[in-house]
């Protein structure tokens, strides 16, 4: 499920300035301190982009899997320190090994990617297939009573960055479309360098916090709390579920 990739994450190009147009990845200190906490040590990264978090994680000596279905972020995220000691997948949560983790997280719009009510379960499934019994389920999903799309236009998004070796580059989001809780949305990054335009057309689907604990409870969780994203409270939930088959608290084991 989740085949179709956006270029913004499947065009090289795209894919060489997407960590220097998000050079600040402070959203993951909350899901570094859940590692801690969760005491885990083994961690699976569902849609680990150009893989900073797995990265993170392999330097501090953390068994890491991470799993991605766009080649050209997984070719970005191959150069970093660390990537040698983390098992990257090419694919979707679907396309897993056999696992046994303690902990599978999705950071940023990961949840969201998965419109369908069938993709969105058989992602639940996978992970749940992968976590150890007891193991956790995290991710972060935003809040549709904030209508994050209302900022997504070029006066609100747009930015010009010098990125080494590639040049200056602009990069701004425009909303094309709400159907729904389903958000339709286009980037456009220009790169100075030679004049090109790139484009990307993305998809997000915005469910509410019931719908999201539903499709938990059906898929075998446990959700045992919601905490808003430090990084953008009130606007950004983050689900912390258990796979609920066995009894117990967690920790590496």
């Amino acid at each position: 499920m989740w085949r179709v990739v956006d270029p913004i994450f499947a065009e090289p190009r795209l894919a060489e300035v997407y960590d220097p147009l998000d050079p600040d990845r402070s959203d993951l200190d909350a899901y570094m301190a859940m590692v801690d906490e969760f005491g885990a040590r083994r961690v699976l990264d569902i849609g680990c982009r150009t893989g900073t978090f797995a990265c993170l994680l392999a330097r501090r000596g953390l068994t890491v899997t991470a799993v991605d279905p766009a080649a050209a972020s997984l070719a970005v995220a191959r150069t970093k320190p660390g990537a040698d000691r983390v098992r990257w997948v090419h694919g979707s949560a679907t396309d897993l090994p056999p696992l046994r983790v303690d902990l599978a997280k999705m950071t940023a719009n990961v949840a969201q990617v998965f419109v369908t009510d069938a993709a969105w379960a058989a992602a639940l499934r996978a992970a749940y297939a992968a976590l150890r019994p007891g193991g956790r389920l995290v991710f972060e999903t935003r809040d549709p009573a904030a209508k994050a799309w209302l900022e997504w236009n070029r006066e609100q998004s747009y930015q010009r960055t010098v990125v080494p070796g590639i040049g200056a580059v602009q990069a701004w989001h425009e909303l094309l479309d709400v159907r729904g809780d389903l958000v339709l949305f286009r980037s456009t990054v220009v790169f100075e360098s030679d004049g090109a335009v790139l484009t990307s057309d993305s998809t997000l689907r915005f469910r509410h916090q019931d719908e999201v604990t539903a499709s938990l409870a059906a898929a075998g969780y446990v959700v045992d709390e919601v905490r808003q994203a430090p990084d953008r409270p009130g606007r950004e939930l983050v689900f912390i579920a258990r796979r609920a088959d066995v009894g117990g608290t967690g920790g590496g084991s």
